[in-house]
């Protein structure tokens, strides 16, 4: 059983205010993203199913995956969605020197614009969230996880897992991963059309960069 939450405790949050958790909105909007990708074989069938439902998202991507996949990348923008940067190799921060740390998201950078940055595995110091602010990014987490990732998750709680504790201006985390494929191709679509039927709209992330 996995031990991170589904939903963010509210106390996380206020711990970290200059980090982005979810968008507050009037409307029935829903900002779903995917980290890890561009992965062949699971991001193309993501866009397939986002096409369907004209849902748009945001894609954190490897930028040595982004690299290896150019085709992918192009087409995520040339679909209307939106990169964000995953760092180079998806290296933890809280096991990376910040000189290093910044390096490697920098290094992604080349081949990745955006200013939309998520640390792989939600991990990173006060010192780099500061430092990566202070360069202009935006540091975007999330409100609710699926687990799509975690092998002791069904496909079934998965799925459950976005439906019950996803509200307007939620932040979802999906991957476009092997690993995550099985649960995250079966939640996907059945979240798309659930919340779809409530009059929800899926808008990808898109804040401007902030001069500090």
């Amino acid at each position: 059983m996995s031990l991170t939450p589904v939903k963010i405790p509210i106390l996380v949050k206020k711990m970290f205010p200059n980090y982005i958790w979810d968008i507050p909105s009037e409307t029935n909007t829903i900002y779903i993203t995917f980290d890890d990708g561009p992965t062949p074989g699971v991001t193309d069938l993501v866009l397939d199913i986002l096409k369907t439902y004209n849902a748009k998202a945001t894609f954190f991507s490897v930028g040595e995956n982004a690299i290896k996949h150019p085709e992918l990348t192009k087409r995520i923008l040339e679909e209307g969605h939106v990169l964000g940067n995953h760092t180079y190799n998806h290296i933890n921060g809280w096991k990376t020197k910040t000189r290093d740390y910044l390096g490697n998201i920098d290094e992604a950078s080349k081949v990745i614009n955006s200013n939309l940055f998520r640390p792989p595995y939600g991990q990173l110091t006060p010192k780099q969230g500061k430092k990566l602010i202070e360069n202009g990014y935006q540091i975007i987490m999330w409100n609710v996880i699926s687990l799509d990732w975690d092998k002791t998750v069904s496909k079934e709680t998965c799925l459950s897992n976005v439906i019950s504790k996803t509200t307007k201006g939620s932040i979802v985390v999906f991957h476009d991963s092997v690993k995550a494929s099985k649960n995250m191709l079966f939640a996907l679509p059945k979240v798309l059309e659930h919340f779809s039927n409530l009059g929800y709209y899926f808008k990808a992330i898109k804040i401007k960069r902030i001069a500090v």
